[in-house]
Parts: C-alpha cells; sequence; structure tokens
C-alpha cells in the first residue's frame, strides 16, 4: 500500500487480544518487531503512529489468512502462535515479502526480525507456560532486520515438508541468555529476499562463571505480557544490571523477592488476576516486609494518585514510571541506580500533570516559569546535586534558589530529600 498521508495521524489503541481457548498440543511460537524502531520514532515523529497501525494491520491480516493465533502485542511486536509450523513459516515469509515491497512514511526504511521455536509447551487460562516461549523470544533478538530464525525443533518439523524455492542455512550452536541448554539456529533462506547478515546478536556468555553482580544492581522484573518481560530483561542486561528473577503475577514477585533479595523490583501496576492494581498491592508489601529492598512501579497511563499512594506510605527506595520511559534506558538505569540508594522517583509526565491542574490559581501559579521548572525536578525526586548538574549551575546557587521558593511557597524546609519531595507534592496538590 502506498504511503498518501500528511497530516497528523490517528493512534489505533491496540489492547491485548482475547486469547482463550489457546492452540494446544505441538505448536510452533513466532516472535516478530521491527527492528531500529526508537530511532524511526525519532526520525518520523506523529508519522510512525500511522506507520506502526499499517505494520500491525498487514501482519494481523498475514497471520489470520496462515491460521496463527495471536497471544500478545505489545508496541512494534507481536507474539503468535501456529498449530504447523509451516504455516508459521508461509506466514513469515509472506510479511517479509509484504514489508519489502511497500512504501512506508517518508520513504522509512522498515525491517523486521523474527525467530520461531517449535514445543508443546503448558497452557494456562490465557497465557502459555514453559522454556519454550523464552527460546522463541530469545532467537528473535538474536536475529537481524529481514531475518528469519529458525530453532532446531522448528528445522526438524519442517525438515521433511515438501517447501519448494526455501533452503535451511544452519548457522551452528549458540548460547542464548538465561537458557542452559544452547541452541542450534537455522536461517530461512529464499531467493527473492535477502539472505546475507551479520552475526546473531543478543546471545549469551558461554563463560561457566559469571562475574558477582556489583551491588544494587540486582533487579526482579515482574510483568504478565511475555514481550514487555523478555524486552525489559534485555534492556537491562545490556545496561549492566543482574536480572535475578522474574515474575508474571504479583504472588510470584513476592515469592522471588523473599528469596533472592533484589536491590530493586520493578512492577506493573496492572497484574493477574484482576489487571487493576495487584502490581502496586504488591510493591507497597515488599516496601513494609523489606525495607532494604526498592521498588519500581511501572504503569501504561498516567495515575498520579497511585503515585502519591505509594509514596505517602513507602516514601523511600520507591519509583513510579509511565512504560514509556522504559525504552530510554538512560532514564531507567538511572531511576534504578537512584531508587537503590534510598532516593524516590517520579515521572516527569506524573508531576506535569499535577503542575498543571494547579497553574491556573493558587501559589503555583505565582511562579515564574524557572520557578516551575525549579519546583518539577523537586517533585520528581531530584537531590540538590541532580538539579545542579541537570541546569548547569552550581549546587550553592539551587540552594539559594529552593530556599527562596519554599518560602514563596511557605514550605517548611527539611535536610530529608524525601520529606522535601513529600512536602513539595503536598503544596502542588493543596
Amino acid at each position: 500500500m502506498p504511503w498518501a498521508g500528511t497530516g497528523s495521524p490517528s493512534i489505533e489503541i491496540l489492547e491485548k487480544p482475547v486469547t482463550h481457548n489457546l492452540p494446544s498440543g505441538t505448536i510452533t511460537f513466532l516472535f516478530t518487531d521491527i527492528e531500529g524502531s526508537t530511532r524511526l520514532l525519532k526520525r518520523l515523529g506523529e508519522d510512525y503512529a500511522v506507520l506502526l497501525a499499517e505494520h500491525h494491520s498487514l501482519f494481523r491480516t498475514l497471520f489470520e489468512q496462515h491460521g496463527g493465533r495471536e497471544v500478545d502485542t505489545q508496541g512494534d511486536a507481536f507474539f503468535v502462535v501456529f498449530p504447523r509450523a509451516k504455516d508459521a513459516v508461509a506466514a513469515a515469509l509472506a510479511g517479509q515479502r509484504e514489508v519489502a515491497a511497500r512504501s512506508w512514511p517518508r520513504q522509512a526504511v522498515v525491517r523486521v526480525r523474527m525467530g520461531m521455536h517449535t514445543a508443546e509447551p503448558v497452557v494456562a487460562v490465557e497465557r502459555y507456560i514453559g522454556l519454550g516461549v523464552h527460546r522463541a523470544a530469545r532467537i528473535c533478538a538474536a536475529a537481524h532486520g529481514g531475518q528469519i530464525l529458525l530453532s532446531q525443533a522448528s528445522y526438524a518439523v519442517l525438515a521433511d515438508d515438501v517447501l519448494p524455492d526455501l533452503v535451511f542455512r544452519d548457522l551452528g550452536e549458540h548460547t542464548l541468555k538465561d537458557l542452559d541448554r544452547p541452541e542450534r539456529i537455522y536461517q530461512l533462506v529464499v531467493p527473492d529476499l535477502p539472505s546475507e547478515f551479520p552475526a546473531l546478536r543478543a546471545l549469551g556468555s558461554t563463560s561457566p562463571t559469571p562475574a558477582e553482580p556489583e551491588a544494587g544492581n540486582r533487579v526482579v522484573v515482574a510483568e504478565d505480557s511475555v514481550l514487555v518481560r523478555e524486552g525489559l530483561v534485555r534492556l537491562l542486561r545490556d545496561a549492566g544490571f543482574a536480572v535475578v528473577g522474574t515474575a508474571t503475577d504479583a504472588g510470584e514477585l513476592l515469592r522471588e523477592v523473599a528469596e533472592l533479595r533484589p536491590s530493586v523490583a520493578i512492577t506493573d501496576i496492572r497484574m493477574p488476576p484482576t489487571q487493576t492494581d495487584e502490581g502496586l498491592i504488591a510493591a507497597q508489601e515488599i516496601r513494609r516486609l523489606y525495607p532494604e529492598v526498592g521498588v519500581l512501579v511501572l504503569s501504561q497511563y498516567v495515575e498520579p494518585r497511585y503515585a502519591t499512594r505509594l509514596l505517602e506510605e513507602y516514601p523511600e527506595r520507591v519509583g513510579y514510571l509511565l512504560k514509556d520511559r522504559v525504552s530510554d534506558i538512560a532514564v531507567l538505569a538511572d531511576a534504578i541506580r537512584r531508587i537503590a540508594d534510598g532516593e524516590c522517583v517520579i515521572d516527569p509526565t506524573i508531576v506535569s500533570r499535577l503542575m498543571s491542574r494547579r497553574r491556573r490559581g493558587g501559589a503555583v501559579a505565582g511562579l515564574t516559569d524557572p520557578e516551575q521548572e525549579l519546583l518539577a525536578l523537586l517533585a520528581e525526586g531530584h537531590s540538590n546535586d541532580g538539579i545542579a548538574e541537570r541546569l548547569g549551575i552550581d549546587r550553592g546557587n539551587v540552594e539559594k534558589d529552593v530556599a527562596g521558593l519554599f518560602a514563596k511557597l511557605e514550605i517548611e524546609t527539611s535536610p530529608n530529600d524525601i520529606q522535601r519531595v513529600l512536602a513539595v507534592l503536598a503544596s502542588i496538590r493543596s
């Protein structure tokens, strides 16, 4: 489909598909995602939403045509299952050909990487359980844009099928992150698609004695979406964090924290079974039972009441970020390290939303622009040193400006950074 639009796109709200009665028995998992999606987003701006909507529409149609069942979708990534491996291959091939042939917004070059694995997993109510899912996700992560990779199991199933014009290139055995057994990986080669790629990426170390992670670096990740969880784990490990455990629900998160005692536990607010506030309740329980463990709560929605609820009860070693921040690993890493050091972190969007409600009246409305910027940084949890670094000014000047701001807002000064954040938030809300 040629690109024909230039105006502001309408952003499609992609809800998690209904996944009752998932296929069982021997099935093939297919994971896909767009390589370099962050770069595309920065380049295209609003047009990226149009590209993403077209990408989703294209792949959903192809998956349905080839008998696939969509299990999960997050951002530009798909997790789909097929009762037959050859249908997964046919869908993957059709997708790569369509992507290569289309004209995308602003002549963007779109490359999709794909990985598949055949297994017989345990089927829960709305998800698959077993290492097969993780193996398929890791194989996809090892691929480059335009590349289709298969596990040994998928190759073995397909080897007996008559598939004209298809060649399977043996890429040898590779150690995938977090998986003990090496995987022999094959690449699908067809005449009308690119077949030469760099060495596989995102592979784990073969060292039998990994280095002990430094203090403050041990993390547990709780997220029920396998795509989000695997993506977050990969980002954190690439940034030097030791992800010592993962969980798919609040109960499992509490068990992992009790056993592993990480520096920081990361959890979504909405977790099974009700998808309401189980993650937030688990975060509060972790702070109550394990004061040395920090908690970073992630949310897809701007919900100031959740942030303030968590901070007011357990203000130290806590953070609240929107999931959009996860793609910026520098922001995420900074938040985790600050929480591990005993600070609190609040998403700038939350602070901005709170302040915008008060700018129409009250003390906040009377602040100058520099004073409002300073107030926002204080509300986000930054120390005087952190503010000085961000604004490029001396710490002494920051101390003077903070003292003047507090006097203007009639906030009682406190040497404790956490209490200062709470006082600022209370002032904004009052």
